[in-house]
């Protein structure tokens, strides 16, 4: 009850407050490529349920269209991210968007990462069943030790096997564990080091 009242309130003073900002992004999205200004993708949320997660647009949207129905890592450089899109990526700026599944009850401001069904059937029904027992979050343990996830495929030979046998188990365990030891404080602080590491990373 607090975790939901506090991503209530977080989430809908955030989208307040930055409301100047998401209406700069949006227009930026638009004038930079043709397109909708969010990337809607299917997400496995809580108890397994499917929902369409709210994303910036980052990518042209013919090939956006194409991801979503094949290829779901993005990979190094890829060529298919806009000029503005990669500005997003790299400052996270795309996930902004997300506070409004938050607001409405799909996400959580912390929680595991919502993966897609494709991945998800993949999972070990044990941690399946224990990750999929909260709400997803926008940023968790395992987002910020993987901040370079998109660097470190593009140095695999096989980035999808890369991903499926060595990346995604291990964020599957950082969220296991998150959800043993969830807290309202520990959320507090995983939210501090999120801005933290978004603050560093800024460009200049």
């Amino acid at each position: 009850m607090v975790k939901r009242l506090f991503d209530v309130l977080a989430s809908g003073l955030g989208l307040l407050l930055l409301a100047p900002c998401l209406l700069a992004v949006a227009i930026a999205i638009k004038l930079d490529s043709p397109g909708p200004v969010f990337f809607r993708q299917v997400r496995v949320g809580r108890h397994g349920v499917e929902f369409r997660i709210h994303k910036f647009r980052t990518m042209t949207h013919r090939d956006t269209t194409v991801e979503a129905a094949t290829a779901q890592i993005t990979v190094g450089a890829d060529p298919r991210i806009t000029h503005v899109g990669a500005l997003l990526r790299r400052t996270k700026l795309d996930e902004l968007a997300q506070l409004i599944d938050v607001f409405i009850g799909r996400m959580s401001l912390v929680g595991p990462r919502p993966e897609v069904p494709r991945y998800v059937a993949l999972y070990p029904q044990a941690l399946r069943d224990k990750v999929l027992s909260v709400r997803p979050g926008v940023t968790d343990p395992a987002s910020l030790a993987f901040r370079d996830e998109s660097a470190r495929l593009s140095r695999a030979a096989n980035p999808e096997r890369e991903y499926v046998e060595v990346v995604m188990p291990a964020k599957l365990q950082l969220s296991a564990r998150y959800v043993d030891e969830a807290s309202f404080i520990g959320d507090l602080r995983l939210i501090a080091a999120t801005l933290r590491a978004l603050w560093t990373t800024a460009p200049t």
